[in-house]
């Protein structure tokens, strides 16, 4: 099983870091990008459950899984069914989902390919994996977001180093979870073409507009 690198965190996380989630544009792209009729939904490193238990309250059945403890110890407190795993060996059957999300996640697993290749093998034929996470153009080891300017500060030689990191100019000079827990990169390129190895197809893209240079990238892809 991968590493918990959130335990010991989660009540920080959900009470500072993350305290009104369901007030993001994360969410509101979340549930625009979803719009399938409710059914069984899996949400892939659910974390402390936020957009799980908004999700239920959408009419949909959900179970949320992710390897860290700590985090599904919030969850569970917000009503959601939980699974301890890890998203690259999920304990279920093929074709057990309607849906899936996952927000967020590819910055902090060590193996984004397995765990999309899972998500893939427990969705139904037709189902769609609606995935939010930090943009890779903008987010990572090479960059850090001037507030003053809105804009990010790109660093050379960083951008195409793949895999795990924890040091870097994207932590040294940043704040918050990244000082906390490190984190993972994908070239853009790489990022895409995970979902596509995988047997995925793009539906629609999106760069939320909450600013000028994009935190996030969202995008809706089809089993």
């Amino acid at each position: 099983m991968g590493r918990a690198r959130y335990d010991g965190i989660a009540d920080w996380y959900d009470t500072e870091f993350q305290p009104a989630p369901l007030e993001s544009e994360t969410w509101e792209t979340l549930v625009r990008l979803l719009e399938d009729a409710p059914g069984a939904l899996i949400d892939i490193g659910c974390g402390t459950g936020a957009y799980s238990a908004g999700l239920a309250g959408l009419g949909w059945t959900v179970t949320g899984v992710d390897v860290s403890e700590d985090m599904l110890r919030r969850a569970a407190a917000k009503g959601v069914r939980t699974v301890h795993t890890d998203a690259s060996a999920l304990p279920f059957e093929d074709g057990s989902f309607d849906a899936a999300i996952s927000v967020f996640t590819h910055t902090d697993v060590d193996d984004f390919t397995n765990l999309v290749r899972e998500v893939v093998r427990v969705l139904r034929p037709g189902s769609p994996f609606v995935y939010v996470g930090a943009h890779p153009c903008f987010v990572g080891p090479h960059s850090v977001y001037d507030v003053e300017r809105k804009a990010p500060e790109l660093h050379p030689d960083w951008y195409r180093k793949t895999g795990r990191y924890d040091e870097a100019p994207g932590i040294w000079r940043g704040s918050g979870v990244r000082i906390r827990v490190g984190a993972s990169h994908l070239p853009l390129g790489l990022f895409l073409q995970t979902f596509l190895d995988a047997g995925l197809r793009l539906e629609r893209i999106e760069e939320p507009a909450e600013r000028e240079y994009s935190f996030a990238l969202a995008s809706r892809w089809r089993r």
